[in-house]
């Protein structure tokens, strides 16, 4: 039963990377051919570079996940690694936030120019959903952490 669960959960991780890499590749340089006339170039294109720079830190925390799951594969999911690819997840997932915090005005500038608030209600929920993975992540972290320690206890105690 457990291989089946972090079989699917790999599958959404590994579907979610997919959907990115695709997004990357085909739909935002078609969005930056399509709006390259319509915005001026020092709004739309440190948006589209933002927008990239993001990627990375989403592939990062999207590997780290591949790494967990791997880890309750083996039973060794209450290990030190645990804790850090939890940190790395919380990491990745502020460094998006801050990424989209900083494209944040330009999407303003965007938004108001096309008279479309949405621009900038999806830059929102981009900047609030990394934060709460990322608090997320810190406080599984923490958790751990602490029933690492208190198992290392207990199996000092005989």
């Amino acid at each position: 039963m457990e291989r089946i669960s972090t079989f699917f959960l790999r599958a959404a991780v590994i579907l979610m990377g997919l959907v990115i890499l695709a997004l990357c590749i085909f739909g935002l340089p078609s969005i930056a051919k399509g709006f390259d006339g319509y915005f001026p170039d020092y709004w739309l294109y440190p948006t589209i570079t933002g927008m990239y720079l993001s990627a990375v830190p989403f592939f990062a925390a999207l590997y780290q996940a591949l790494k967990l799951l791997s880890y309750i594969d083996r039973n060794t999911a209450f290990s030190d690694s645990s804790v850090r690819a939890l940190k790395v997840i919380k990491y990745c997932a502020l460094a998006i936030c801050m990424l989209y915090a900083a494209i944040l005005p330009f999407l303003y500038f965007m938004a108001e120019q096309d008279d479309a608030p949405g621009l900038i209600v999806i830059g929102l929920v981009v900047i609030f959903a990394s934060l709460v993975i990322g608090v997320f992540a810190a406080v599984l972290q923490k958790l751990l952490k602490n029933a690492i320690d208190i198992k290392s206890e207990n199996d000092l105690t005989v």
